[in-house]
């Protein structure tokens, strides 16, 4: 027995994630939400619902008296924060497990001496140096001048990072490979920190070239028991956040896993910890791990560790908040097969590897009919994707006896998976997976920029692969002529009419355009592309969104996003959506006479690349302003753009 009602303070994936456990564990369940969150998924699966204020979160799911209004009103004895909807909420946590503690509810989490001590990055890595936890090696105190500098930085050795105490955001950073680097780096370090942060104290570490992210999850009780449930990779990542996760890491050893494992629980029981957390580690090319942070909280990827274990983390959390010790001993945790997951968002893979996108998704459809796969999701058709909140779709997880299993079913889950409505990442999720690097294993923190440098473009047809897609998209638009000309019912006067077996078409893809010859032979087409033969079959069932066409005997699915009058049509084909035009050699040869539409010229426009908020305008009009000059700063997803003038002129 453990609670009979739990009210959970988040919204989205989490929480419906947190609902299913606790249906499974018979705990009745409260959601709160906004009013723009109204008739969201998690409110719908919960047992009871109350609205706590409007859109913006810091007046709804982070309005502290209004939660505990709701928890008196309701009766609930126990809280679910889970992966907390602010990142730097360690504070309001604390005030909340506190103000729990004096209502007598139980918080599902850690206590508030543990949030705190591993919310302050000075503080834990302390704690974790006391602990035996490998820390990145590095001068504590305040750097006092260059000759200073450079001695620490002999001693810690090559290369080391310079980074100013109060700093934040890149200022105040500089990356020293040598002595005459080291003068140069603290000279301008404390220039930029005294001018950014008014503090010129500067700290000197460790710099960990190339490093990966390999995180420990961990499961502690109140009973001084702590479990380390293997890890999970996170090296995929930009701008800091995870893209793409698995368990376990194709890196670690046994002996490293262990190790690691042992200094995460060691970290656990010093702070006295209690519930499912994560200890963050770098680690570097020769497999020596420091010690990054600790989250208090049940992370976004714990399905991967979940697939692997076998354990359901949201159940463990509650039971050890009731009081129950641990049930299982470190021998019981195996790891069975892999599992990777995908993070897919409503973003733009094309702008700097994601801006958010917002809309309705107007169509969507979980890939569910692919074996081994898990997609956990707050959403469903119809939903809203909205600028006040994070803008992820789902968790996208296959699991697989081992990593060449889970990634071909990945490969598959993500070819099947239909969103339309708002832009999507799922192209450049499909490219990291398939990547020769990402599928040997040699991944970093820095993939992402080093395998894109000129950014993200979709995926880069082969030529076989192109002449697949012409004879697709050709086989497509025959099927469709022939189907718009059967029609039920017969006519009073017979229509006699010869079948068409061929048909001239030009297709236009990218910067070509393409002679394309298709005839029908019983139910496939043959067609000639580049004067090479396909075969293409398919059942062409055009009112579905997925089609499954064999070329040659290679299976695809594709989905046709959109097509117009004109002949212009698009087909997401490898994950990534490519525009055409199909026309018959006739209307081709016609359409060199029609007149182009003028490009309209935006040199002089500033257009926000995404929807956000307008926080700061810098300029009025009549000023002049200089090409690269900040004009207004945008905020969108908790992230602030400063958006600059694309050419010199007058406002």
């Amino acid at each position: 027995q453990t609670f009979e009602k739990l009210l959970i303070a988040n919204r989205g994936e989490i929480a419906c994630r947190v609902i299913k456990t606790c249906k499974k564990m018979g705990i009745k369940t409260v959601a709160i939400h906004s009013d723009v969150d109204a008739n969201a998924v998690h409110v719908k699966m919960a047992d009871e619902s109350v609205c706590v204020g409007p859109a913006p979160t810091s007046k709804s799911y982070l309005n502290m008296d209004a939660i505990m209004e709701v928890i008196r009103k309701t009766r609930a004895q126990a809280v679910s924060l889970n992966e907390s909807i602010c990142c730097s909420c360690f504070i309001y946590r604390k005030q909340k497990s506190q103000s729990l503690a004096s209502e007598g509810v139980t918080f599902i989490g850690p206590d508030t001496h543990a949030i705190q001590a591993m919310g302050d990055k000075i503080e834990s890595k302390l704690l974790a140096k006391n602990a035996k936890v490998n820390t990145i090696p590095g001068f504590d105190g305040v750097v006092k001048d260059a000759d200073e500098a450079v001695r620490i930085a002999r001693e810690i050795g090559y290369p080391v990072m310079i980074k100013a105490s109060a700093g934040g955001g890149g200022k105040g950073m500089r990356i020293a490979w040598d002595d005459e680097e080291t003068r140069e780096g603290f000279r301008f370090s404390s220039q930029e920190a005294a001018s950014s942060f008014g503090d010129d104290r500067l700290l000197i570490e460790k710099f960990i070239d190339n490093p990966r992210h390999i995180e420990i999850q961990i499961l502690a009780d109140k009973h001084g028991n702590a479990l380390w449930l293997n890890e999970r990779e996170c090296s995929i990542q930009r701008r800091n956040q995870k893209v793409v996760e698995e368990a376990p890491s194709t890196f670690l050893d046994p002996e490293t896993r262990r190790a690691m494992g042992e200094q995460a629980v060691a970290l656990a029981k010093a702070v006295k910890y209690s519930s499912a957390g994560t200890v963050e580690f770098l680690v570097d090319s020769s497999k020596n791990f420091y010690f990054l942070e600790m989250n208090t909280r049940l992370q976004v990827e714990h399905p991967v560790t979940e697939c692997i274990t076998g354990l359901d983390l949201v159940q463990e959390m509650i039971r050890v908040a009731k009081g129950y010790p641990l049930r299982h001993k470190q021998a019981d945790i195996p790891i069975n097969g892999w599992a990777v997951e995908c993070r897919v968002y409503a973003e733009d893979p094309y702008k700097s590897f994601g801006l958010p996108s917002i809309g309705k998704l107007s169509q969507y459809q979980e890939p569910l009919h692919v074996p081994s796969v898990r997609v956990d999701s707050g959403i469903q058709q119809g939903s809203d994707i909205s600028i006040y909140y994070d803008p992820m779709i789902s968790k996208l997880i296959t699991y697989g006896s081992n990593r060449a299993e889970a990634l071909k079913r990945m490969e598959e889950a993500l070819d099947n998976y239909v969103i339309r409505g708002v832009a999507h990442n799922i192209s450049l999720l499909r490219e990291v997976i398939i990547h020769p690097r990402f599928v040997q294993g040699d991944i970093s923190t820095k993939f992402l920029p080093e395998v894109y440098p000129d950014g993200f473009k979709g995926h880069k047809l082969t030529d076989l692969e192109r002449r697949e897609l012409l004879a697709t998209a050709a086989s497509l638009y025959v099927a469709e002529q022939l189907r718009s000309q059967r029609f039920l019912g017969t006519p009073r006067i017979p229509i006699a009419k010869s079948k068409r077996r061929s048909w001239e078409l030009s297709v236009h893809l990218g910067d070509g355009i393409y002679p394309v010859a298709v005839s029908k032979d019983g139910s496939s087409f043959s067609v000639e592309v580049d004067g090479m033969k396909l075969n293409v079959t398919s059942e062409w069932n055009l009112a579905s969104p997925l089609l499954s066409v064999t070329i040659d005997g290679t299976q695809r699915t594709i989905q046709r996003i959109s097509r117009n009058a004109s002949g212009e049509t698009s087909i997401q084909f490898l994950g990534t959506v490519y525009k055409l035009q199909i026309l018959t050699k006739v209307a081709a040869e016609l359409s060199k006479y029609m007149p182009e539409k003028a490009e309209e010229d935006t040199s002089s426009i500033l257009r926000s690349p995404m929807p956000g908020t307008v926080v700061a305008v810098s300029v009025k009009p009549g000023d002049t302003v200089s090409e690269g000059q900040e004009i207004c700063v945008i905020e969108a997803m908790k992230m602030q753009n400063s958006m600059i003038a694309a050419k010199t002129g007058k406002v």
